[in-house]
């Protein structure tokens, strides 16, 4: 068993009355009706963020796998509903902390097993427990954007039949990626995790991801 592994189970047997990832314990969703599609256009490679490269380096075996064919989620309502309610609770279940106060460092991306991280961590703990959960890692897409101050914020792309919807701990529903607000830079490839793409005009990537 990987020391990833590991921690996350740790995390998630702090709460006693949750089972393997807490899954059984998050709160009921109201299930949504199907939306309407909408599809972020993506350009040419992109660098991978340092902090995403990092994360491989110090997590062996976790950026491993290779290529894989494109392939989306089908967002049923039953998907929909244990989307929305796997990024509520670990939005309620992880305190906010800027890297700089919880590592000593500007950016530094990481499972929050102490219950505290920023954006970045939220979301690969999201990824990571939607993949245990059985959704297919080319529909959980790692994604860098800039907020309404034009500072960098890292989220979750959920790649859909259906559309492209976000997991984001500033934001407790599953929005569709053009309704965020955010400009989006770039993201995880769908056929391979480490290498990134740029979203829609180039734009100049943020130093870091924050909040």
């Amino acid at each position: 068993m990987g020391w990833a592994t590991r921690s996350i189970r740790a995390l998630s047997r702090a709460s006693c009355c949750l089972m393997a990832f807490g899954l059984d314990a998050l709160p009921t969703a109201q299930a949504a009706g199907p939306p309407r599609a909408a599809f972020a256009l993506v350009g040419e490679p992109a660098t991978a963020p340092f902090g995403w490269v990092d994360f491989c380096r110090r997590h062996d075996g976790e950026c491993d796998g290779g290529k894989l064919a494109p392939l989306d989620i089908n967002l049923t309502a039953g998907a929909i509903k244990e989307l929305e309610r796997l990024n509520q609770w670990v939005n309620g279940h992880i305190e906010p902390v800027a890297d700089l106060d919880h590592w000593g460092v500007v950016d530094q991306w990481d499972y929050p097993t102490d219950r505290k991280g920023d954006c970045e961590d939220y979301a690969i703990l999201k990824r990571r427990l939607l993949l245990e959960e059985g959704f297919p890692r080319q529909a959980l897409l790692m994604t860098v954007v800039k907020d309404a101050r034009n500072e960098g914020h890292a989220l979750l792309t959920i790649k859909t039949n259906l559309g492209e919807f976000v997991l984001d701990n500033l934001n407790n529903e599953m929005k569709r990626w053009d309704q965020t607000g955010y400009r989006f830079v770039k993201r995880q490839s769908q056929s391979d995790q480490n290498l990134w793409v740029q979203i829609g005009e180039p734009t100049p990537a943020p130093e870091y991801v924050s909040r």
